[in-house]
């Protein structure tokens, strides 16, 4: 399968161009991005080429890996679909659900598999938990904290990212916790609390269609040395809490890019798909009116 990348920014940088470039199955065919000379740099890199039009790339590719602002990524990803490329994109999805559902709706009507890159979904040992947890069923309450520190790190090379300064830590981690939670407990019919924390820091409670509730912190604000992710899970089976992930971004990028290969082959969709990602869209929408509403 020949692949191209959308994007030349540090994820696209750190994890995505090393990860297509060293993937056995797949030809690292081409990088476009914004700024054209960032792109020529990338591909540079990577032994690849580098394209100014973004229509030409679609034409000569299988599939297209998207790393870009939300906003931008749900445009190209509408476009990339009706060329027929498959798509790994990265979360959120988009920033609004009409946005989100077009990229659905566009990959649907050309039938191309999609992936969304949520991280902790491609690590093994936590995946495995992720399984074992839904198969175990009898949760009476989930806990997620996601906190980062990209605010407060001097050297986090996402802090200056404008999409992340305008929707924090909600759509940043939000969905990182939501594609933990919502396999194990079952989708949210109800956002039932909104409040906000420290800087970016919201709490959000959620009900779930299993019977379960589930509490949510999320935050890009936290000190370093209070940062970190965990989730518990308490039940009929006790309690549990998910294990840590052990590898970097590149092997779990791998591992997204060995699932959309197995999708367009096989044509099954992978439940961390764009129909998962829209889903975990209309949730973070619902949660960021609650919050639009809510105090200072």
């Amino acid at each position: 399968m020949r692949i191209g990348l959308l994007g030349t920014g540090p994820w696209a940088q750190l994890a995505h161009a090393p990860a297509l470039s060293g993937h056995e199955d797949l030809e690292f065919a081409g990088v476009w991005g914004r700024r054209p000379e960032a792109a020529a740099e990338l591909a540079g890199q990577h032994g690849t080429r580098a394209y100014d039009d973004v229509e030409d790339l679609f034409a000569d590719v299988d599939a297209v890996a998207v790393a870009l602002p939300p906003a931008v990524q749900a445009e190209l990803a509408v476009r990339a679909a009706r060329a027929g490329c498959h798509l790994l994109l990265d979360k959120p999805l988009a920033p609004t659900v009409a946005q989100g559902r077009a990229v659905v709706e566009a990959a649907a009507e050309a039938q191309v598999a999609s992936v969304v890159f949520f991280t902790t979904r491609f690590q093994p040992g936590p995946q495995a938990w992720i399984t074992e947890q839904a198969a175990a069923g009898g949760w009476f309450t989930g806990r997620a904290q996601w906190l980062g520190a990209v605010f407060t790190d001097d050297g986090s090379p996402f802090a200056a990212s404008p999409w992340r300064r305008e929707k924090g830590a909600l759509w940043d981690v939000g969905p990182h916790a939501l594609s933990v939670l919502l396999p194990v407990l079952g989708d949210a019919r109800r956002v039932t609390a909104a409040a906000y924390g420290p800087g970016d820091t919201v709490h959000l409670v959620l009900d779930h269609v299993s019977g379960a509730s589930s509490s949510l912190t999320l935050s890009l604000t936290a000190p370093r040395a209070a940062a970190g992710a965990e989730v518990e899970l308490r039940g009929e089976a006790g309690v549990t809490v998910l294990p840590e992930a052990t590898d970097g971004a590149v092997p779990a990028l791998t591992r997204a890019l060995d699932a959309l290969l197995t999708a367009a082959g096989t044509g099954t969709p992978h439940p961390c798909d764009a129909a998962f990602a829209l889903r975990v869209t209309e949730i973070l929408a619902t949660a960021e009116t609650a919050l639009h509403g809510a105090t200072r």
